[in-house]
């Protein structure tokens, strides 16, 4: 049995009912992407002219380098009219990186004008949109439901969960509350990536190199705590349609090989020694060439905010479940001292979870 075509056929259904063929009624209304799949740009929402954004979890620095941008009175075009109004401060419970920072951080957005509440149920009513910043991926499921629910666009910081078998069931959850969601690193919109990715600087991408810090976390799949960013880097340039994944674990090191669609290699190397950085190299029918430095926040704020007054995503759930399906592979590929494992196989073990 070809179980790569079934892997396909399962995101392909869940990515059409998720992203609107309800709404259009037909395949034609609404348009096809890659592959068939629902073009995520089309969910058919109405637009937002201004907005009140709201808050979860205040145990990220991205909180407070968020509400300097989005609150600033001279906000540019891209990012005005969506300012943040309140916040529920509550993140991760027991990872002490993140719990310790909360209370610090609760003190330094109130600088911006920002309400405190106690609640999920309390911000809901008094926001428009929301941000959900927890660090602590295993929170993410059931703090994004009350905000689908509620029909709230709604941005999950990464990673989207702490397992591919969360990941889908808030995409389900999206689907059947009609609101859209979506999930990334900042990396992926650095402009020269983008660039990259669009076929302008190296033309079609045959294979990638990609490295990133990658600290590890006792309560997260090893990648999913920081490794994502780099994975994230990765899935931008070489797309969806990774097979299978052999790991290599070190203490300082990890080097994690997908094998793509037409044989196409793409690696990722996670750093854990004294010197690490994020960058890499990008192999190209055209040229190679490296992966330009990092920029800042603005980029992924101006997506995020773009979405908040459409409700079209910038980063499918195809894509973003194969990032999932990704890192998942490559813990079982450590379990298993380093042997081949297959995408399908995750997405089967999570589905049936």
């Amino acid at each position: 049995m070809d179980h790569s075509f079934n892997r396909r056929k399962f995101i392909r259904t869940t990515a059409a009912a998720g992203f609107g063929f309800g709404i259009a009624g037909t395949a034609a209304g609404m348009g096809l992407g890659a592959k068939g799949y629902a073009n995520p740009m089309n969910w058919g929402h109405n637009i937002l002219t201004k907005g009140r954004v709201g808050m979860i979890g205040l145990d990220t620095s991205h909180c407070v380098a968020f509400a300097e941008l989005l609150n600033d009175a001279k906000a540019g075009p891209s990012l005005a009219s969506f300012p943040i109004v309140a916040a529920y401060p509550k993140g991760s419970r027991d990872i002490e990186s993140s719990a310790s920072r909360i209370p610090a951080i609760t003190e330094e957005i109130k600088k911006f004008g920002v309400e405190i509440v106690n609640s999920i149920e309390e911000l809901l009513p008094k926001v428009d949109v929301v941000m959900l910043e927890t660090n602590d991926g295993r929170l993410h499921l059931e703090q994004a439901l009350p905000v689908l629910k509620a029909g709230k666009r709604l941005f999950i910081d990464k990673p989207i969960a702490s397992s591919l078998a969360d990941a889908m069931a808030i995409f389900e959850a999206a689907k059947k509350y009609n609101t859209p969601v979506f999930s990334s690193s900042s990396l992926r919109f650095n402009p020269g990536l983008q660039d990259i990715a669009k076929g302008i600087i190296a033309g079609k991408v045959q294979g990638a190199d990609v490295y990133s810090p990658c600290k590890l976390e006792k309560t997260h799949p090893d990648l999913f705590w920081y490794g994502i960013h780099g994975v994230e880097t990765l899935y931008t340039v070489m797309g969806t349609g990774c097979k299978k994944v052999v790991r290599v674990h070190t203490a300082g090191t990890d080097i994690v090989v997908g094998t793509w669609e037409n044989d196409r290699i793409g690696t990722y190397r996670g750093l854990r020694g004294e010197v690490y950085d994020y960058g890499g190299t990008i192999f190209g029918d055209k040229s190679i060439v490296p992966i330009p430095p990092y920029s800042d926040y603005k980029e992924l704020l101006i997506q995020v905010i773009e979405f908040f007054r459409t409700g079209n995503v910038p980063v499918s759930q195809e894509e973003t479940l194969e990032i999932c399906a990704f890192m998942e592979a490559a813990d079982e590929s450590k379990k298993r001292g380093g042997q081949e494992v297959s995408l399908d196989e995750i997405f089967k073990k999570a589905k049936a979870r």
